[in-house]
């Protein structure tokens, strides 16, 4: 496997530019990071949405693998959470409800009965303010939002942080930290759609994925875990070994059928489950042109999702049509549904305690 950042030939730099502005009036801004072999990852202030990611395959060719739009409008608009941050709570909330402290509190149930990615105005929808950061040889950005207390129904106001980094090295690492001034709940991440081919090339079908989990969690009707922490072996779900997607993809397995493909949320090996070290998630490897995308993370799980349901109606950046399985997610998070599952690893923040996480993408050929 070789490392894009083996033979170095211009410095890392970080840029700003304007992206366009909201239907409401307001201004967004677009970052451009580049490190020192041209690495380039581009991100809007509208979701702190990832918009680009552009890296060599095998040959030295550079391609955007990130599914995403050329205009902000269709981001306000028509956007599956291409890309953006997802929050205050990643994943779904079955029955748009969840109790704490004995206070029983009523989301919007913005997919089926269910509250996805934070509901009707998450994350993915607000302005952050934006700081670019310079340090050595890394270049990023350092998104915050303040959210306020009942916004969206959360209780508390959170104050939130994003740190975008792009490293020498050849990795994106994201640092998310956040803090409260009243018990409520949080979960957060970056919600990119890869395809390691190219953006608008076509199916992920034929990428090689490893995910470090000998569990997932199973799924009911409406995408809500059921509980039960099942093991992979055996089934579509084991990918403990690289493999192909398509075939688990389009199998018939129950869960497959029940959510049109890999909607599922994996629990990630680790020997301490209070260890919060950075450690490898996933492996993702595109064989024709050889790009390797690793995922490192301190998060317990991550859900792997095969964008089943893009459905041909939505025109990428590169001017191509998104059909079904187009992109991938690894979105690093704590479980769906936990504030209703006792048994799940708690999302509850409470005032004095600071919420922080760390997802690496490592970006390589072989």
């Amino acid at each position: 496997m070789t490392n894009p950042a083996s033979h170095l030939t211009r410095g890392s730099s970080v840029t700003s530019q304007p992206f366009g502005v909201t239907a409401a009036g307001q201004p967004v801004d677009e970052y451009i990071l580049t490190n020192a072999v041209g690495v380039e990852v581009r991100l809007i202030t509208y979701g702190g949405a990832i918009t680009s990611i552009r890296v060599p395959d095998r040959n030295g060719g550079f391609a955007n693998i990130v599914l995403g739009f050329d205009n902000l409008a269709d981001y306000e608009t028509k956007s599956p959470y291409f890309g953006v941050i997802t929050g205050r709570y990643a994943n779904r909330i079955a029955n748009a409800s969840f109790v704490l402290d004995g206070k029983r509190y009523s989301l919007a149930a913005n997919q089926s009965s269910n509250t996805l990615h934070g509901g009707e105005q998450g994350f993915g929808t607000k302005i952050w303010s934006a700081r670019k950061i310079e340090s050595g040889d890394s270049v990023g950005v350092e998104l915050t939002y303040l959210s306020p207390d009942g916004e969206e129904h959360f209780p508390g106001s959170l104050q939130t942080s994003v740190v975008y980094t792009l490293i020498s090295s050849g990795e994106l690492r994201i640092d998310y930290r956040a803090t409260t001034d009243a018990p409520t709940i949080v979960n957060l991440t970056n919600h990119s759609y890869f395809n390691l081919a190219g953006e608008g090339s076509g199916s992920i079908y034929d990428h090689i994925l490893l995910l470090n989990a000998d569990r997932y969690t199973p799924v009911n009707e409406t995408l809500i875990p059921t509980g039960e922490l099942a093991p992979v072996e055996g089934t579509p779900f084991d990918f403990r070994l690289p493999r192909a997607i398509k075939p688990g993809q389009r199998s018939s397995h129950e869960q497959i059928v029940r959510a049109r493909g890999y909607d599922h949320n994996f629990i990630l090996n680790r020997q301490n489950p209070d260890d919060q070290s950075l450690i490898l998630a996933a492996r993702a490897y595109e064989p024709e042109l050889g790009r390797v995308l690793e995922c490192w993370t301190t998060e317990p799980g991550i859900q792997f999702y095969a964008g089943n349901f893009l459905d041909g109606t939505l025109v990428g950046s590169g001017g191509h049509l998104y059909r079904q399985s187009d992109g991938f997610a690894l979105e690093t998070q704590h479980f769906p549904d936990s504030p209703n599952q006792p048994s799940f690893p708690s999302t509850v923040l409470r005032p004095g305690q600071t919420y922080q996480t760390t997802t690496v993408y490592k970006f390589a050929t072989a």
